[in-house]
């Protein structure tokens, strides 16, 4: 249970075949493996010892992917930093788990520099870019190619492996701490769910910083396959990299998917090599997903549910609920069923598991959960309960164990005494053929405590108006559910992993007032 078993399984068995292409650069296996034994001890030899933390400020790239194996094989831990932090926000996690090695490529330089500035001691600086190391700055690949391989440390178990920052209720963010075998059980899960796809090549569009994109990359390791790799999202960069290295497999947040059918080059990309289309990260909205299975038909359509603390997977909605009898019986619209090796429920704030049909919050529990948030006791505590990891996530579960995600417990909506579940609302909106993306949210009203308002993101050329928008609701959902208000904005603010940032947008309204809903 380490996490490079599958680099070193990959190593003995297909050590020839590709194993990564970036940028033009073709790595096999054989290669791989060489710079990641290199990389550790060069590590080694700047100080980084067994549990120590290193971090990286980067997008995607190929040498992402040396790190994580280069700092597991030679005993250390990952800090991967959230590329789209403020120096501030950077500085503080780095602090916060005493990080005193960051990696940064180009794109990164003279954040890293501000950053320095910041923290309470500078960190040792690796330059992983394409050009000239800059002053002050190690390079990455000289480090490499001055070091001598290392045999693996062997770590593994309950010995840690990453801490992955995410948002945090007192306003700093919370190292999750993650362990090789929380990693490793969640991609077993995962492939005895979903096998690999024979002579598989995935793309990697989701950043490697978050959960869901570095579990990606891992259980891609676990079973040998080919990553294809882009810096970072991009519909045109996504159409390119399925045509020319004929990707067969790929995960999106809906926000991406969404504008990948509507790039000019979509209808004349070759989309053949794609068989299987993962989807996860936020709920998809439905008219979204009639698009996908209607432009894509001949590509297996699945759910991933998780989330950074369960590193990162709960459940998975296979292929076969989104052929024609999946949609029939409404099955598409779950995000599956508990994967194998754990425990899924959905409970009310007792926690007692509430009846089938009932809405409540989904707690999990297995060997994936999280060994808890870095010297936060108190919110680990608030988190894993008797063992459970409570999600925050409202929702159902059918007589089959099926879930279906009602809305983030902490974005339901109480207005007039009637709870509002803003995905609900969100669903009727994107049906509006005017409607490009929304966001629903409650802000303060004197009368009713909270009042449903909508963010809208109108198609290009498109005209809506608020009234539009209210009547469009009254067709499908109760009154009281309808947008009392409706704002228009270009875009919405989104996280670096494609998830609407709705506390920015509650962040106006709420403001100076002794009830704040995050």
């Amino acid at each position: 249970m380490y996490l490079t078993q599958g680099l070193h399984r990959s190593l003995q068995q297909n050590p020839d075949r590709l194993a990564i292409t970036f940028k033009g650069r073709r790595t096999t296996f054989r290669t791989f493996a060489d710079r990641v034994a290199r990389l550790a001890a060069a590590l080694r030899g700047l100080g980084m010892a067994a549990g120590d933390r290193v971090g990286m400020l980067a997008l995607n790239s190929d040498r992402y992917l040396e790190y994580a194996m280069g700092v597991w094989w030679g005993g250390g831990v990952l800090n991967p930093v959230n590329t789209r932090w403020s120096a501030p926000e950077i500085a503080y996690s780095l602090d916060d788990c005493d990080t005193q090695i960051l990696i940064v490529d180009d794109h990164f330089v003279d954040m890293a520099r501000a950053v320095s500035a910041l923290v309470r001691t500078p960190p040792m600086l690796i330059h992983a870019g394409d050009g000239a190391a800059p002053a002050g700055m190690h390079a990455f690949d000289a480090l490499i190619a001055a070091a001598s391989p290392v045999a693996d440390a062997g770590r593994g178990g309950a010995d840690l492996a990453c801490i992955m920052y995410t948002g945090g209720t007192t306003g700093f963010p919370k190292g999750v701490m993650q362990t090789h075998l929380n990693m490793w059980s969640s991609c077993v899960m995962r492939i005895a769910e979903s096998a690999p796809l024979p002579d598989s090549a995935v793309l990697h569009a989701a950043p490697f910083f978050h959960a869901a994109g570095l579990g990606r990359a891992l259980v891609q390791f676990m079973a040998g396959e080919a990553h294809v790799i882009i810096p970072a999202f991009d519909a045109g960069a996504v159409l390119d990299a399925i045509g020319a290295e004929r990707v067969s497999e790929t995960l999106l947040v809906p926000t991406m998917i969404q504008s990948l059918l509507d790039h000019p080059d979509f209808a004349r990309t070759d989309l053949g090599s794609l068989r299987r289309l993962t989807y996860g990260a936020s709920p998809i909205p439905e008219a979204l997903l009639d698009r996908v299975i209607g432009t894509l038909p001949g590509v297996e359509l699945a759910h991933s549910y998780g989330m950074t603390e369960a590193c990162p997977s709960v459940s998975a909605n296979p292929p076969a609920n989104h052929d024609e009898a999946g949609r029939k019986s409404g099955l598409y619209r779950s995000i599956g069923r508990g994967l194998p090796g754990l425990m899924v429920k959905v409970v009310d704030a007792h926690g007692d598991e509430v009846p089938r049909g009932t809405v409540g919050e989904i707690v999990v529990r297995g060997p994936n959960v999280m060994a808890g948030y870095w010297k936060k006791p108190d919110e680990t505590a608030q988190a894993v309960r008797d063992g459970w990891l409570h999600t925050g996530d409202g929702a159902y579960m059918d007589a089959q164990g099926y879930l279906y995600i009602v809305d983030r417990i902490k974005d339901m909506i109480v207005s007039g005494g009637e709870n509002v579940y803003s995905a609900e609302v969100e669903n009727v909106i994107v049906r509006h053929p005017a409607v490009a993306a929304c966001a629903v949210i409650g802000i303060p009203h004197d009368v009713w405590g909270e009042a449903v308002h909508a963010v809208i993101v109108r198609k290009p050329g498109a005209a809506l108006a608020e009234d539009e928008v209210r009547a469009h609701c009254r067709q499908a959902i109760a009154g009281y559910k309808c947008p009392k208000t409706v704002e228009f904005r270009d875009r919405l603010p989104l996280s670096g992993a494609g998830k609407v940032l709705k506390r920015d947008l509650r962040a106006p309204y709420w403001a100076n007032r002794t009830r704040a809903v995050e």
